[in-house]
C-alpha cells in the first residue's frame, strides 16, 4: 500500500516512530502515548494534519509485512526528511524505544539500523540515547 501523496517530513517522523514501536511485535501503550505526545506537543508537528495518521500507520504496517519493507521504509524516510532532521528522527525513535522503561533486543537492533541508515555519528547517537534513557527512568 502506498500513501496517495508523498510523505511529508512529519509523516516520515511518525512512520519511523511507529516502526520502532512495532519492531518487537508489541506496541505498548506507553510507546503509543509517547508518539501521541510528540505529535501533539512538539513544534515540528505544529502544522501537521493528523488526518494523515491512519494512512501513514497503514503504510508502515503494510511495509513491515513485506520482505524488504524495512529497507523501503528507510528509503521513504530519507527521501521525505531533510538531512538536518535525521538526528531529530533518531531522537524520537530512541524516545519511543525507551518509553516503556526498557529497550528490547529487536528495538535495539532497529535503533542500530536507524543509526546506520540515517548516518548518525556514534558520539551524537550515544548522547541522544543517554538522553532518552535519562528521560524515561523510573524509581
Amino acid at each position: 500500500m502506498t500513501i496517495e501523496t508523498p510523505l511529508t517530513p512529519q509523516d516520515a517522523l511518525v512512520a519511523l516512530m511507529l516502526t520502532v514501536s512495532a519492531s518487537d511485535s508489541d506496541m505498548r501503550t506507553s510507546e503509543l502515548v509517547k508518539i501521541n505526545n510528540v505529535i501533539n506537543h512538539l513544534p515540528i508537528f505544529g502544522d501537521y494534519d493528523t488526518d494523515r495518521l491512519p494512512r501513514v500507520s497503514h503504510m508502515v504496517f503494510d511495509l513491515l509485512d513485506q520482505e524488504d519493507g524495512l529497507d523501503a521504509m528507510f528509503g521513504l524516510v530519507r527521501d521525505a526528511l531533510p538531512e538536518r532532521l535525521w538526528e531529530t528522527a533518531y531522537a524520537f525513535a530512541c524516545d519511543v524505544a525507551a518509553a516503556d522503561g526498557r529497550i528490547e533486543d529487536r528495538e535495539g537492533r532497529l535503533l542500530e539500523e536507524i543509526r546506520y541508515e540515517l548516518n548518525i555519528d556514534r558520539l551524537h547517537a550515544a548522547a541522544i540515547e543517554r538522553g532518552a534513557r535519562a528521560r524515561h527512568l523510573t524509581l
